[in-house]
């Protein structure tokens, strides 16, 4: 530990150990409900926040650092929020293992401990960076702990779609809600036992206190399990069942038929993990071939639609080529304009004429 980080140590009479609570998930999968709890019970989430906006009225408790931070490092891996490509982790894992990014994230974290030990740390980007993030944690002298919060696939689409105005469409936002959550949960399972929970969204507004406090137990988190009651009212005042805003069903996304029945047995194994004693080998296992399952599918899919991609990139040069391309010009255009002013309006409506360029009506200061 460093000296500043022993430093830090010593304004925490209580001995509470650093500890960083990362919550990952897709967006719009109540990843802003489960941080937003945390806070409020008393740990911290780095300010300055991200505003609430009508798509999150309450809040998105998440800093606005880290969202600016991963947006710069997702344009720079050209990885899209909501990327479907398996070979996506693999652009933004070659970034995440760069020393001056490790070192930029544990130089931020530093000194918010001093504010308080336990910190919470939550964006839908995260999950993208999940192995920058725990070394940086770890450097400063704090333990990495994750919530990968669950809610049924064909919500968060139908969420994304009605408050992000997503126009990639049903099966391109399934796709990347399987290709996402299969490999936070594959990135997180070293974690598996003491140092990472999954939580159902609709269990934390079904009864946020029961599913908070087996958060703050199984993960070690003082501020939880020994909050004060003042905070539990307040928590009670945020919390709103009526959060769960979109409901719907896989079916009625329409996807196509294996696409369909990936992202429904992805659903069901994940549930698993967030049974008691559910995060277990043989899920992992399942999960593994789920993963590999999805990873084939996509190449497939890949494989027979260059044509398209080919398509699209025509489309778009051509378009650009459209759009950049100088205005046709005549034989008059190309003559100097302080020239052709000294020629006598006579000459002039004689070549328009020879060139069959003679205007019904001359200008005023033609006639």
């Amino acid at each position: 530990m460093t000296a500043q980080a022993r430093a830090i140590d010593e304004m925490n009479p209580d001995g509470v150990p650093r500890k960083v609570l990362f919550v990952a998930g897709a967006g719009r999968s109540g990843t802003s409900t489960m941080a937003g709890i945390a806070s409020k019970l008393g740990m911290h989430v780095p300010l300055p926040e991200v505003p609430a906006d009508a798509s999150n009225p309450r809040g998105f408790s998440e800093p606005q650092w880290v969202v600016d931070f991963h947006d710069r490092l997702l344009k720079e891996a050209a990885v899209q929020l909501s990327d479907s490509r398996p070979s996506a982790w693999f652009e933004t894992g070659r970034i995440s293992t760069r020393e001056p990014a490790r070192i930029r994230v544990a130089e931020w974290l530093e000194p918010h401990f001093a504010v308080h030990p336990e910190l919470v740390v939550k964006d839908p980007r995260l999950s993208w960076f999940l192995g920058l993030w725990r070394v940086a944690a770890i450097r400063t002298g704090a333990k990495p702990v994750f919530v990968t919060m669950l809610r049924p696939p064909a919500e968060v689409v139908g969420s994304k779609q009605k408050y992000y105005a997503n126009k990639l469409g049903s099966a391109h936002l399934a796709a990347s809600w399987v290709n996402m959550l299969l490999h936070t949960e594959r990135a997180t399972r070293d974690e598996a036992g003491t140092a990472r929970v999954f939580v159902r969204y609709e269990d934390l507004l079904t009864d946020w206190v029961k599913t908070t406090m087996h958060v703050g137990n199984t993960l070690d988190l003082q501020s939880i399990v020994h909050t004060r009651s003042d905070l539990i009212r307040e928590v009670h005042r945020f919390i709103d069942p009526t959060l769960r805003r979109v409901t719907s069903s896989l079916d009625d996304l329409a996807l196509p038929p294996r696409l369909h029945e990936l992202t429904a047995q992805t659903w069901e194994e994940l549930n698993k993990l967030a049974d008691p004693d559910g995060d277990v080998a043989a899920v992992h296992a399942t999960l593994d071939e789920l993963r590999d399952a999805y990873t084939d599918l996509y190449e497939e899919a890949e494989a027979i639609s260059k044509s398209s991609v080919v398509a699209a990139r025509i489309s778009g040069a051509r378009s650009v080529a459209d759009t950049e391309a100088p205005a046709p010009t005549g034989l008059a255009d190309k003559i100097p304009h302080d020239v052709r002013a000294k020629i006598p309006p006579s000459v002039r409506r004689g070549v328009r004429k020879a060139l069959g360029r003679e205007r019904a009506t001359e200008p005023a200061e033609d006639k």
